[in-house]
């Protein structure tokens, strides 16, 4: 028996969300725990999975925010480190009128780049059911080799792979080094999530189906999952396509952790199904309940503190489904 369920390896930062104007008519932000990894495992947390995480913050007080933020979520922050003299890095999130966001980055570098291959245990990677990474851990050459490092430990000790690329433009100094990191991290995972966008950024197709059958014939990647916003979601595995509309809400306020959320109530399916024999039915279920939490998580402000529960997600479904 593995002790964890999932492991993560990656970024943990400050996202600074718009959260109204001051008298003075200045923009107010909110700083909310962020980063993709960790919001991945606070929801699995909320699904009552036992997890970890692996990364680094700066020790300054947004890193030791961070760091509270974590550990109350229940996830296992043995293995996340402090960093004395390169600070936590910092997002603000700039959230357009239809839920749509973009980035700015407080990173040159920042602290969770900072990781270092003496700072890996192997023996944490080998008792983990899953381990999941994204394209963000690999945007500086340092990082990418710690990257790469606990990726081949955790395959070592048997684990699944899981990969979202989570492709945020500008952190990288060049695209074409973001697609053959984003190729790596495709070519060593069993689990894949990526959005519409990032699958015609990397394959240079908007045919999803099209763009999709040139993953799987290179890379031979068994499972992958396609979001696509206000059009769904897609499963592809064992041949199959299996496809879930949305859950639209009226008072979505912003869409940060909603791939996140997704990504964890996929990861929680295949925890607790024998991934190799799933079903259409149970395919459909699971993209059903990803979904919905999905939806959830787009009407609170931030994500990592305020994931949804199972009874509330369930509700959502029943109430669509009457």
């Amino acid at each position: 028996m593995k002790k964890y369920d999932v492991i993560a390896l990656g970024e943990l930062l400050v996202d600074f969300t718009m959260n109204g104007t001051s008298k003075q008519g200045n923009p107010l932000f909110e700083a909310n725990p962020g980063g993709a990894p960790c919001n991945v495992l606070s929801m699995l947390q909320q699904l009552g999975k036992k997890t970890a995480f692996i990364g680094k913050v700066g020790d300054d007080s947004f890193g030791q925010m961070l760091r509270d933020a974590v550990s109350q979520q229940g996830i296992d922050i043995k293995n996340l480190f402090m960093d004395r003299e390169v600070p936590t890095t910092l997002a603000f999130v700039h959230t357009a009128s239809d839920g749509e966001r973009s980035f700015s980055f407080y990173r040159n570098p920042g602290a969770d780049m900072m990781l270092r291959k003496e700072e890996i245990n192997s023996s944490v990677l080998n008792d983990t059911k899953i381990f999941h990474f994204g394209s963000l851990s690999m945007t500086d050459e340092k990082i990418e080799s710690v990257t790469r490092m606990a990726v081949e430990m955790a395959k070592q000790g048997g684990a699944l792979i899981s990969f979202d690329p989570n492709f945020r433009p500008p952190l990288w100094r060049n695209l074409e080094r973001a697609k053959q990191q984003i190729a790596y991290g495709i070519s060593q995972c069993h689990i894949l999530k990526i959005s519409d966008d990032e699958i015609a950024f990397f394959t240079d197709s908007a045919d999803i189906d099209e763009a999709v059958a040139r993953i799987q014939k290179k890379f031979k990647t068994p499972f992958i999952c396609v979001t696509m916003g206000r059009m769904g979601s897609r499963v592809y595995y064992h041949g199959e396509k299996v496809e879930c509309e949305p859950f639209l809400c009226e008072n979505t306020i912003e869409t940060t952790g909603a791939g996140d959320t997704f990504m964890a109530c996929v990861l929680n399916m295949i925890l607790e199904n024998d991934w190799n024999i799933m079903d259409r039915q149970k395919l459909h279920e699971m993209l059903e309940f990803a979904n919905a939490a999905a939806s959830i998580i787009t009407t609170k402000k931030g994500a990592l503190k305020v994931m949804p529960d199972r009874a509330d997600i369930l509700a959502l479904i029943k109430e669509r489904n009457r």
